[in-house]
């Protein structure tokens, strides 16, 4: 058992760290507090590789495997937890697109995505399905050859940015469940797509926003994998990108529990660092020995899954776990910062805001936690 990074991993950190403190976290407040991203941030993003990085190479991208494309993003997250989406996408929707689409797909849509050109958004969840998501009710209305989508997706990341989207549409019968839910690939720059830009507590950069699709033409050049395939595709992909977020959890609470450390070393109160305060220092030791196990487990899933081993459990532990570790952790990070942490003027606040979101993103605690007994118990006897 090796628990270090190959040499390569080591490089790709140091240049994504490099990358995060002159460029990524410097800008990262304004981002948060104008409600945007910088209009050269995905520019820069692909100029690092960083749109590219489950794309193979010869259609551009860096052809990573799981584990290295965990190491970008945590060092991302250490940065801006916000910008880790648009490299989540690319890396979640670039894998699905390679795992399950032709040829003729791979080499159409996978050069503008791994250039930049391409940002994408996954589009499943809807006002009245979230966790229940085998239940989505918009529609792909045969037309033709191909089908036209109508109805509403809601609470999408980068859904404001988005120039495609991978869309979860109802091909057959509500009866059928996900066996009636076909993936499509498709541009949404479109007449027949409007979009509203949502507030939210979080990652208000983030673009996340109400998509509503009033017949949008799609053929079967933009169907993933097969029709009534796009559901098991999806949760295959989740099973991976769940890993991910766990990393971002970690990434930007770790960095948030080191700013208390080092505060909790500098500050002084009654005559001592606050440091030599147990009330201080033990809870500080709890959630950095916390956030260790839950990195460690979502590598863990990474590495099965570059194994090619089952890693369904590990990565569903990882993301109920790991965000609510992280959350707890940057909660008690900024109550040792004081009014330093809850001020906005620094970064601890916003990391607390972002962090909460994760335990949201790609499926709450309890769908996490559904997946996991199902495969611990057998479906016939979990919840």
């Amino acid at each position: 058992m090796d628990f270090l990074f190959t040499p390569e991993q080591e490089a790709l950190a140091e240049k994504v760290r490099t990358y995060v403190a002159e460029r990524l976290a410097p800008a990262a407040a304004r981002a948060d507090r104008e409600g945007g991203f910088p209009p050269e941030l995905f520019a820069e993003l692909a100029a690092e590789g960083l749109f590219g990085l489950r794309i193979p190479a010869e259609y551009g991208g860096m052809g990573l495997d799981a584990v290295s494309t965990g190491v970008v993003i945590e060092e991302l997250a250490r940065g801006d937890v916000t910008a880790c989406y648009a490299v989540l996408n690319t890396a979640l929707v670039g894998g699905v697109l390679t795992a399950n689409g032709g040829e003729e797909m791979r080499a159409r849509w996978l050069p503008p995505m791994a250039r930049g050109e391409a940002v994408v958004a996954v589009c499943m969840t809807e006002p009245g399905h979230g966790t229940d998501a085998a239940a989505l009710e918009l529609r792909a209305e045969p037309d033709g050859d191909g089908w036209r989508l109508s109805g509403e997706k809601t609470s999408i990341m980068l859904g404001a940015y988005a120039t495609h989207g991978l869309v979860f549409a109802r091909t057959g019968e509500l009866a059928e469940r996900a066996r009636g839910v076909t993936a499509f690939y498709t541009p949404l720059d479109d007449a027949h797509v409007a979009r509203t830009t949502l507030p939210s507590l979080g990652s208000r950069a983030g673009g996340r926003a109400r998509l509503v699709f009033d017949g949008l033409r799609v053929g079967p050049e933009h169907v993933v994998g097969g029709t009534g395939l796009g559901f098991a595709q999806g949760m295959r992909g989740f099973d991976y990108s769940r890993a991910l977020i766990a990393l971002i959890a970690v990434g930007a609470a770790s960095v948030t529990v080191s700013d208390a450390l080092a505060h909790a070393r500098e500050r002084e109160a009654f005559g001592l660092p606050l440091s030599r305060f147990q009330g201080v220092a033990f809870p500080l030791v709890e959630h950095a020995t916390y956030l260790h196990a839950a990195r460690l487990l979502a590598y863990e899933a990474l590495w099965r899954n570059d194994a090619g081993l089952g890693h369904r459990v590990e990565a569903n532990m990882a993301k109920w776990w790991a965000p609510k570790t992280a959350a707890e952790a940057a909660h008690q990070a900024l109550l040792t910062l004081g009014h330093y942490g809850w001020s906005e003027d620094g970064p601890v606040a916003r990391r607390l805001r972002d962090v909460i979101g994760t335990q949201l993103a790609d499926g709450t605690a309890a769908a996490t936690k559904l997946v996991i007994a199902r495969e611990l118990l057998g479906r016939e006897h979990a919840p």
